[in-house]
């Protein structure tokens, strides 16, 4: 592996790790992480929490998003695409990560009293404000965290992504057995900054102290840059939740939240947080003057072969997880999963949507796009609602369509990738997709609906289905059954050389 020279780290950096074993810890750390943070929201929302006082959470905690896309400035990419990082570089980034910790904190802190007075809710004041103080402690996890990233040392992000949804998972099931409702949600999201911000410095120490704002216009014009670029993300993804908690109510609001999470989670599952592996392994692709659609062909391959199986299998399966998960009292967020996670299919099909033009230069085109996406989504979410819930749920099936074809010629400019070979990756995703699902498909229509099947039905269904799916992509030669088998057996290979010792 090649190292580069830089003071900060005695005259070397450590050295980078494959793009393979970083996938291995991401994804294990997101697995982890994910078990935690899933298992913690089944049993609050089964045990402890109504669908109200979930919503009532939700809508805070958009609030806050919208302004979190000022905490990262842009830190990530501009330490990722520097040659070296030297003491002083180390310095100012710390410093401006902490001064920005400031001013979201503080945008955060300001919107509380609105907020609370828009839904007629005093509780979002002092939530609000708690949520606002977890924003503190960002700085002291995302040079580190960045520092990590650039040599794709992945362990230590494992750590820190760990070991804040286990302070999150542990502090938010104990104060709401305490009776705190939402505001267990609150605290526990304090918790988890506190917890990243104290892990992440402890394996790569990058504290802001003292101050150096001498030289940073290098990273406030790239920060300010891509903050507009977050910023109009924020406003498409964080506002729905808020849309629909003042058109709908709270106990919608809460619904359509959780529905939303089941979806994103399960997603996360079963891709992993391999999207983290990709920004700098593309890096390595342009620097050494390669052309990147072969490669990001085989990106589009691995998402579409994985997630798409997974999402229509959820979307078919909704009816019986959530009545197993949550129970009766949110059995009215099975449809709208059924059509939240359809959605997902259309917006895995062009990943990297916005990494890759970042990458290549192409930030001003991007912001428009990212600018007619945010309205797409504000407008058709808004106008849907006069259908209720499941409207709203359907607004973003449609939304998903006009995302594909959004970004679809887009991207082919900036990437250069063969369309031909891109529609004949999707048709084998889609025949693995058929196949995966095929069993549980049979089983509804000739035996039993999904309102009656059991885990001991369901089950099996599931596990022949995967069978089928991996048959199927070894039939159609699918570029991702090479890749998935390597990545397997990466992560198989510690077993065999214990077992080999033995």
């Amino acid at each position: 592996m090649s190292t580069t020279t830089s003071p900060t780290d005695g005259g070397r950096e450590p050295a980078t790790m494959s793009v393979r074993g970083a996938a291995v810890w991401a994804m294990a750390g997101q697995y982890l992480s994910f078990t935690i943070q899933f298992a913690s929201s089944v049993i609050i929302s089964r045990f402890f929490l109504s669908p109200a006082e979930v919503g009532l959470f939700s809508i805070a905690l958009s609030a806050a998003m919208i302004a979190s896309v000022l905490q990262d400035f842009g830190l990530s990419r501009y330490i990722a695409g520097l040659p070296t990082v030297d003491s002083a570089a180390l310095a100012r980034c710390s410093s401006v990560a902490l001064l920005f910790s400031f001013v979201v904190a503080g945008l955060i802190a300001a919107a509380a009293w609105p907020m609370a007075q828009t839904y007629h809710q005093s509780a979002l004041l002092p939530m609000m404000l708690i949520i606002a103080a977890s924003y503190l402690f960002v700085p002291f996890a995302v040079v580190p965290l960045a520092l990590m990233g650039r040599t794709m040392s992945f362990r230590g992000h494992f750590g820190v992504n760990v070991g804040g949804a286990m302070a999150q998972c542990t502090v938010a099931l104990t104060l709401a057995a305490m009776g705190y409702s939402s505001f267990a949600l609150a605290w526990a999201t304090l918790a988890n900054g506190i917890a990243r911000g104290l892990i992440a410095q402890i394996l790569r120490p990058a504290l802001p102290w003292p101050l150096r704002v001498d030289g940073v216009k290098p990273i406030v014009h790239t920060g300010s840059r891509l903050t507009t670029l977050y910023a109009i993300g924020a406003l498409g993804s964080r506002t729905p939740d808020m849309i629909v908690g003042k058109l709908l109510g709270l106990v919608a609001v809460g619904l359509y939240s959780r529905a939303v999470s089941l979806s994103d989670q399960f997603r996360m599952l079963i891709s992993g947080a391999i999207g983290s592996v990709f920004y700098p392994a593309f890096a390595r692709i342009r620097d050494r003057g390669e052309p990147l659609g072969p490669a990001y062909l085989r990106v589009v391959a691995g998402y579409t072969a994985v997630i798409w199986p997974g999402m229509t299998g959820l979307a078919l399966c909704a009816r019986p997880i959530v009545h197993l998960l949550y129970g009766d009292k949110w059995m009215a967020v099975a449809p709208l999963l059924s059509l939240i996670a359809l959605t997902e299919l259309f917006l895995v099909a062009m990943p990297l949507h916005t990494d890759l033009p970042i990458l290549l230069g192409k930030l001003n085109r991007l912001l428009l796009f990212n600018a007619v996406d945010m309205m797409m989504s504000v407008l058709l979410l808004a106008s849907f609602c006069r259908w209720g819930l499941e409207g709203a749920a359907a607004s973003r099936l449609v939304y998903g369509v006009g995302w594909v074809m959004l970004y679809a010629r887009f991207l082919h400019g900036v990437i250069g990738f063969d369309i031909r070979r891109l529609l004949t990756i999707y048709a084998k995703s889609a025949l693995a997709t058929l196949a995966a699902v095929a069993p549980l498909c049979m089983v509804y229509l000739f035996w039993i609906p999904p309102s009656l099947i059991t885990l001991p039905v369901l089950i099996p269904a599931v596990g022949c289905g995967v069978a089928l799916w991996l048959a199927m992509l070894m039939l159609a030669r699918h570029p991702a059954f090479g890749d998935l088998t390597g990545l397997a057996g990466h992560m198989l290979a510690p077993l065999r050389r214990v077992v080999a010792r033995g």
